[in-house]
């Protein structure tokens, strides 16, 4: 090998090193994919089938239909990936790596505990913005879909970007992770709904 395709060698080397120190790992890309995939499925398969009685049945005036609890997650998708984008707009900085307490699986615990009640931000409330229930389906799958696509391909250092929450720092990794640990708390919301005495059975 000549000099000059030597130091082209030694060029890419360090430039695949460079990028590859922020990419995130075999197994995190992995957990991250099995998560949001799983979280889909777990959702679709919950709401399959419903009857419009059922999808719009309400315990009560101030509780959420099993309709609306869908249309803020279709709703959420794009919202919640935003908290990624912002912690992204800030530079890197591995420094800030100790100020993360949390594992990946205490955060994502965390955020599908429904013991805890949160209010919800009001840009999230279901408002009918989509048209049909149809259209809320479509929705929360096609920008799903969008999210772990952008898992698989990504290089973005997720790790060395962060978001502040009101409970502490997490990285940006860990705010994709919110997205799919979201659907479950809600998911969960749902199967409580359908648990009601009074929730319409089917062919009634």
């Amino acid at each position: 090998m000549n000099l000059k395709n030597l130091f082209i060698a030694a060029i890419a080397i360090v430039t695949m090193s460079f990028i590859s120190a922020g990419s995130l790992t075999r197994a995190e890309r992995k957990y991250a994919i099995d998560l949001m995939q799983q979280t889909r499925q777990d959702l679709l398969k919950k709401i399959s089938g419903l009857t419009e009685e059922q999808l719009n049945f309400k315990a009560d005036t101030s509780s959420w239909s099993v309709a609306e609890c869908v249309e803020h997650l279709a709703i959420s998708e794009s919202n919640l990936f935003g908290l990624t984008e912002m912690a992204l707009k800030e530079p890197a900085d591995p420094s800030k790596r100790s100020e993360v307490k949390m594992s990946d699986e205490a955060f994502v615990k965390l955020i599908a505990d429904r013991s805890t009640k949160r209010k919800t931000n009001e840009a999230l409330q279901p408002a009918g913005k989509f048209g049909s229930f149809e259209g809320v389906v479509q929705e929360f799958k096609s920008k799903r879909d969008n999210h772990i696509k952008y898992i698989q391909t990504t290089s973005d250092d997720l790790r060395n970007h962060y978001y502040d929450f009101p409970f502490g720092k997490a990285d940006a990794y860990q705010t994709v992770l919110l997205i799919a640990a979201h659907t479950t708390r809600h998911t969960e919301q749902i199967e409580e709904i359908m648990k009601h005495p009074d929730f319409p059975k089917k062919g009634k």
